[in-house]
């Protein structure tokens, strides 16, 4: 007579995937440990350790995450360790990452892209590099031939 219902745990997705719908739109900041798919529009940053923004996805923001692939829109900065920009990616903003940057033929970016410190040392390249830069033009002191030193004393 009753049915019998599932239990939660059969319901739950433990992916710890989250999906974020084309008809939703979210103003404010979105943080969260998991990984998120936007297919809507987002006004605000967002923290995350994985994201996927789709072709009808949207972020106004900053964007912190471990990995990134866009193939939809970003209007802010990104700060990521791998990012993947899609062929339909439109990005107004400055791209930081540390291990990887993929593009695709057809995206369309607007901004600085910078590969970021993994926290290690300078390399000798790059001290030599800064010392290059730094270094002062030397000015070579005028020589006086002999025969006038012995007529001036």
């Amino acid at each position: 007579m009753f049915k019998t219902l599932r239990s939660s745990e059969d319901e739950l997705n433990h992916s710890g995937r989250s999906y974020f719908g084309e008809t939703m739109q979210l103003e404010g900041d979105l943080r969260s440990s998991g990984s998120i798919d936007i297919a809507g529009l987002i006004n605000g940053n967002v923290f995350v350790s994985e994201i996927a923004i789709t072709e009808t996805g949207s972020v106004r923001g900053m964007i912190e995450t471990g990995n990134i692939e866009i193939n939809g829109h970003v209007e802010g900065k990104i700060t990521a360790d791998t990012v993947i920009v899609g062929k339909s990616a439109v990005i107004k903003g400055d791209i930081f990452f540390k291990n990887t940057l993929k593009t695709e033929e057809g995206a369309d970016i607007d901004g600085y892209i910078k590969r970021v410190s993994n926290g290690k040392t300078n390399t000798e390249e790059d001290i030599t590099i800064e010392q290059i830069v730094e270094r002062e033009e030397t000015v070579k002191p005028k020589v006086i031939p002999v025969t006038q030193q012995k007529e001036a004393v």
